[in-house]
Parts: C-alpha cells; structure tokens; sequence
C-alpha cells in the first residue's frame, strides 16, 4: 500500500499494531484525544501545597504471560512491584508507552470523529479533543480533514469506535456492540504521614476495588505519601454521575475501614471518571477486519481485560491489514 494506514488511538493496541505495520514497512499516522499516548496507561501530575506530585491513576500494573508482550516490557524498562510477576513503568505507568511508541509520528489533542472518503481513501475528520464532550453532538466548528488513507484502524473503547465508524462498515459495528465495560471512579490523595495500610489492597465486594500506596513504586518520590483509590464497579455505576467533588469523601472514609487507627486527612485529593475502565463481555475474537472495506478495530475488548490483551489484539489486526 503506497498511502499510509491511519490508526485512531495511541494506547497499548494502537502502539502494537503501528509497530508491526512499520516493520513491514508501511506508513502508518496515529491520531489520538489524550495530550499523551497510553489510554489508560495514565499518569497525572499535579501540584499542591509547593509539591510535585504524581499518581498512576490508571492501570496499576502489567502482567505478561506471552513472550512477545514481556519482551516489549523489558524493552519499556518496566520494574516489578509489588511482586515478581507484575511490573510498572519508571518513573511512572505513562513512561511505557512512550518507549513503545518511540520516534513513531503521532497526533495528539485530536478527537476522530468521522470517516468519509472511500476504501482505499479514506479521510479522517478531527477537532480539538478539548471541544469535545462525551455523549453529546460534535463541535459546530469545521473540522481538519487528514487522508488519504489506505485504511483505517480504530483501537479505542468499543462504543467510541462505533460513534467513528457511523454506516462504513456496518459488519464491525454490529459486532462491536457485543462488548461491554464498567466504569470506574478513581480518587489520587497525597497525605503528610504515612498510612497504616499495606502496600495494595483488592477488597471482594466493597465500594474500593484496589487501592495502592503509589509512591512506593520504583522510581516514585518514596518520601511522598500518594495514594491512589479505585472504586469497584458496583459503587462506580451507582455514583456515576456525581460531581468528581463529591467522590473523593466516600472513597477516603471506605479506605478508613482497613486500618485500626483513624487516618489523617489528606493534603490534596481529586477524582477522575473513567467511563470504560474494567472489561465485562469480550468479543471473543483477536480483532475485527473487513477487508472489503479496509477498515479494522483492536482492543482488549477483543480478547480480554488486559493490557497484554490490548497489544495481542494490534498485533493480530496488523497481520490481517498486511495480509
């Protein structure tokens, strides 16, 4: 294919498929909404009270069991914690996909929200992520067009990709419609001391689902005190459209519950929405391709609910454009 392969979303998929699509040397342009590559490979950065602050408050960690993720671990430089078996980025999760991504060209800040053109040239229409909110009408601005494109690879949550896709390629958003995520409310806290709490803790049936000292991942400010604290799904969907201000509360006075002395209040604490966080129902399938009209989709969706899943499913997507 002489013109490149547009691929929308610069998570652990995107990252995936665009690295093997290169390899047999064909061009690719990823376009993604974040100001950084990732998706949910995500860290923030904020000050508070004179301090620099940093939370994971994504994905916690990664876990390779296939040969070709770890190897693109070992690459990522990630370290292990809190055990042997997972591992996190350093000096921070967002680091791994930066490596991943290394000199591969990249939009950031740019919301896809439509494909026009035709097989074989396609045209992508984008605005500024900024204008951009979810579940309602895009921007009466007139977008910036990119293409042509011999073909177009979406990698983000299945319902955003099916909101691109509109009526191009009616095979994949039907099938698309078979997977499902929860959401998941995240809160970052700093505090002056140290918690009477162990490293991590993963609750069974409580309104907290994971909670982790996150400072005390390698390569973190371990004279910090940072927490992060993510709320399970139940919780998360009964509280789903509470203001981000009123979620912070709930979630520290359940994290309260675990130690046997109270616990101070913290300096600095915020919370993040994340709308499709933890993978319910699968597709089943690596990824879809219609060759017809040369228009494909990768995800964990595809396989499961791990990173892993998410860069096999590029892989797997970049083998059947090439093919």
């Amino acid at each position: 294919m002489a013109l490149p392969v547009a691929i929308i979303g610069a998570g652990l998929a995107g990252i995936s498929a665009a690295r093997a699509l290169i390899a047999r040397g064909q061009a690719v342009q990823i376009f993604d909404k974040g100001r950084g590559p990732g998706g949910r490979l995500a860290t923030r950065r904020i000050e508070a009270e004179g301090r620099k602050l940093q939370f994971d408050h994504g994905a916690q960690y990664l876990r390779a069991e296939g040969a070709g993720f770890a190897a693109a671990l070992a690459e990522a430089g990630t370290a292990p914690w809190p055990d042997t078996q997972r591992r996190v980025g350093v000096p921070s999760m967002s680091a791994v996909p930066r490596a991943l991504l290394g000199d591969i060209s990249w939009v950031a800040s740019r919301h896809v929200g439509q494909i026009t053109g035709h097989p074989g040239a396609w045209m992508l229409r984008h605005w500024d992520a900024r204008l951009v909110r979810p579940g309602e009408p895009l921007p009466a601005s007139a977008p910036e067009e990119a293409g042509p494109f011999a073909a177009v690879l979406l990698t983000m949550p299945a319902i955003q990709a099916r909101e691109v896709l509109g009526h191009n390629a009616p095979s994949l958003h039907d099938a698309l419609g078979a997977i499902r995520y929860a959401p998941c409310w995240t809160v970052m806290a700093a505090f002056n001391a140290p918690l009477p709490l162990p490293q991590t803790l993963r609750p069974e049936a409580h309104a907290i689902g994971w909670a982790a000292r996150d400072s005390s991942k390698p390569g973190r400010e371990a004279a910090q005190e940072n927490w992060v604290i993510q709320a399970g799904p139940a919780w998360t969907r009964a509280h789903l459209e509470l203001s981000a201000e009123d979620i912070a509360a709930p979630l520290l006075t359940a994290l309260a519950g675990f130690s046997a002395a109270p616990l101070p209040a913290p300096f600095m604490a915020v919370a993040h929405r994340w709308r499709y966080s933890l993978l319910e129902a699968p597709l089943g399938e690596p990824c879809l391709w219609d060759n017809t009209v040369r228009i494909g989709y990768a995800s964990d969706g595809c396989i499961g609910g791990r990173a892993e899943a998410a860069w096999d499913s590029g892989a797997a997507l970049a083998a059947r454009v090439l093919a």
